[in-house]
């Protein structure tokens, strides 16, 4: 069970207060006087969620008297400027923010055996997931580990967080390739919103096996819309086992699973100061897919699009290949050594495609026409598209617009899930 958790309507004030009980939790529970602490929140991408103040107030508290370093638990992500990690981790100073190098500094420590991935995914999956970690996390003789996180729908686990912060945010390649490309096979509307998703329970099981001594615990935030459209924290649970885990994911599904009818035209926001990849702003179509009408159309508004992948390779290879469903991907998955190389790209290409069944239209802040409709996707001009759909005015819902049009705004598409009751998963 929870260590502490408190929901309903949490100020910031209220989240502070809760940061410093779980820290005196922590020196009773785990280590009463830590002279090493890391600090795992997750990147940029989730700074709505107040992960980067939250680890800012653990830092003041434990500075005082430890070494505290930060690990931004950005997977494949692209490292923060320090610009960033300022605008995010406010007053931590920059020489303590470390960069997780998924790539070339993980170590592989074991793996989730083959017969233990098959049954978990229903014989979907015939292969193993090495569980590669970051070094620093595994050789940094750490006294206290605090994982700071949202929890909300995700495409890969279910939900986010949790041990996602170890295996996906501080995971090594081999780690994150076979992860995503078993999700892949799983199915992304599968995934979406289910407690524990298949790929989540080969977690539970690597942190079991390889991360039960770990001096850790979990502070994980819960968030949802009030009537008057404001995102705002309800929930906030902290402890070190599943149940914390399971308490956050079950509120955010009461709480930031949208039940709609089927969507014909749908407005998605993702804001330009956090999302400049398709790789992550392809959450406006994971978090709808099962929203939306046969035929219908998602428009997502992009003013911060400048890429495709968040690394180079990525990027070469999403341009290659194009988000051209998951027939012809896994067609091609067994014959190009990109595709079997950089594996969780080939899950993302399956991931961000609709197969189809509607339309995916981006109006970016920096791509051309061209590049965009090179890998599968609809164009329009972002001049255009927030003269007409203007974040400013648009309200989250239906709006009706003076041609007499019906669309569905969503200002913020990662913080939740929407979805037909049909398609809503148990």
């Amino acid at each position: 069970m929870p260590w502490i958790s408190s929901t309903g309507r949490l100020d910031r004030d209220a989240i502070l207060s809760l940061v410093h009980q779980a820290a005196d939790e922590a020196r009773k529970r785990i280590c009463a006087d830590p002279k090493r602490v890391l600090l795992l929140p997750p990147d940029i991408t989730r700074a709505h969620s107040g992960a980067g103040w939250i680890t800012e107030e653990f830092y003041k508290i434990f500075s005082q008297t430890a070494d505290v370093h930060v690990i931004p638990t950005l997977g494949q992500h692209v490292p923060h400027t320090d610009e960033q990690n300022r605008w995010m981790f406010g007053s931590i100073p920059l020489d303590r923010i470390h960069v997780h190098d998924w790539r070339n500094g993980s170590r592989t420590i074991g793996e989730v055996p083959v017969d233990f991935v098959k049954e978990a995914t229903h014989g979907k999956v015939d292969w193993a997931i090495p569980v590669s970690l970051d070094t620093f996390l595994l050789d940094g003789q750490w006294d206290l580990i605090i994982n700071v996180g949202h929890v909300v729908p995700h495409e890969v686990l279910g939900f986010a967080n949790h041990n996602k912060n170890y295996f996906i945010g501080l995971g090594g390649k081999p780690m994150i390739c076979a992860s995503h490309m078993a999700a892949a096979c799983c199915g992304i509307e599968n995934n979406l919103g289910t407690l524990v998703s298949p790929l989540r329970a080969c977690y539970n099981k690597a942190e079991a096996d390889y991360l039960g001594n770990l001096p850790d615990f979990y502070f994980e935030v819960v968030m949802a819309y009030d009537e008057a459209g404001n995102l705002g924290h309800t929930g906030v649970f902290i402890g070190d086992d599943l149940e914390t885990y399971l308490e956050a994911a079950k509120l955010s599904r009461e709480q930031n699973i949208t039940i709609v009818p089927p969507l014909k035209k749908v407005v998605a926001v993702m804001q330009g100061d956090e999302f400049y990849s398709t790789w992550v702003a392809n959450k406006a179509i994971y978090r709808t897919r099962k929203a939306m009408a046969d035929g219908g159309e998602l428009l997502i508004l992009a003013p911060g699009l400048k890429r495709f992948g968040e690394q180079e390779d990525v990027d070469v290879l999403i341009r290659r290949y194009g988000y051209s469903g998951t027939e012809n991907i896994l067609k091609l998955w067994k014959t190009e050594p990109m595709l079997q190389d950089l594996t969780h790209g080939t899950a993302h290409l399956i991931h961000g495609s609709s197969e189809g069944r509607f339309r995916i239209t981006y109006a970016p802040g920096h791509l051309t026409k061209e590049e965009v409709e090179s890998v599968c996707f609809g164009y329009a001009d972002l001049d255009e598209m927030l003269k007409r759909y203007d974040p400013a005015i648009m309200k989250n819902g239906f709006n009706t617009m003076p041609d007499g049009e019906e669309v569905y705004f969503i200002s913020t598409p990662s913080a939740g899930l929407w979805t037909t009751a049909e398609k809503l998963n148990k």
